[in-house]
């Protein structure tokens, strides 16, 4: 599949189901060759997975519940925890921090590339997925769940959580997006 056929497949799924069309084994191997694949500056491997899975799956989800104590809706969570699973993405800032210390000459630099390698990843999973018929979306309930899930997985404390990607067989697909003018955002000059 093109890339750019890849890029226009993918949408966010919210009606997402247990099953998978994919084996489990097979959706591992899809996370960690994804994982490795894409790219980041100097090749400083910021990016985190965690894959939750089963039983971690629905405690992950209800953890989420219980962290916003009712102010996100249990409707809302639930339907993340009807998918078969979470990939949950994180940087590991003392890697960052090591870079910086490295290359002084762009000290500054590295958090900003580490977030734009965490985006491809996270994008390039979500691809991925899609490829295989699988559903997600890619949700933000950091900073407030960032203790539980680190207690839950038992984490280090320099593994920093960006976002979390519920996924699963798709119940029902997206409406169609409107086609945007997409001069209003690209200039070429020649």
């Amino acid at each position: 599949m093109s890339i750019i056929n890849s890029l226009k497949k993918r949408r966010t799924h919210y009606d997402i189901k247990k099953d998978l069309p994919i084996s489990q084994d097979e959706l591992v191997e899809i996370v960690e060759k994804v994982t490795e694949l894409v790219p980041d500056s100097l090749n400083m491997k910021s990016a985190r997975v965690v894959l939750a899975l089963d039983e971690k799956q629905d405690e992950l989800w209800d953890s989420i519940y219980e962290a916003f104590d009712g102010q996100v809706p249990r409707e809302k969570i639930d339907s993340f925890k009807a998918g078969h699973g979470t990939i949950l993405y994180f940087y590991d800032k003392d890697v960052v921090e090591n870079m910086s210390d490295t290359y002084p000459f762009a000290k500054d630099k590295f958090p900003t590339w580490s977030m734009q390698a965490n985006a491809m990843l996270q994008l390039a999973m979500w691809s991925a997925l899609k490829e295989k018929n699988i559903g997600a979306s890619l949700q933000h309930y950091d900073p407030v769940i960032d203790e539980p899930v680190r207690e839950l997985f038992d984490l280090p404390d320099n593994w920093v959580l960006n976002a979390q990607m519920p996924f699963g067989a798709i119940g029902s697909e997206p409406e169609a997006k409107e086609k945007e003018d997409i001069k209003k955002r690209v200039i070429v000059k020649k």
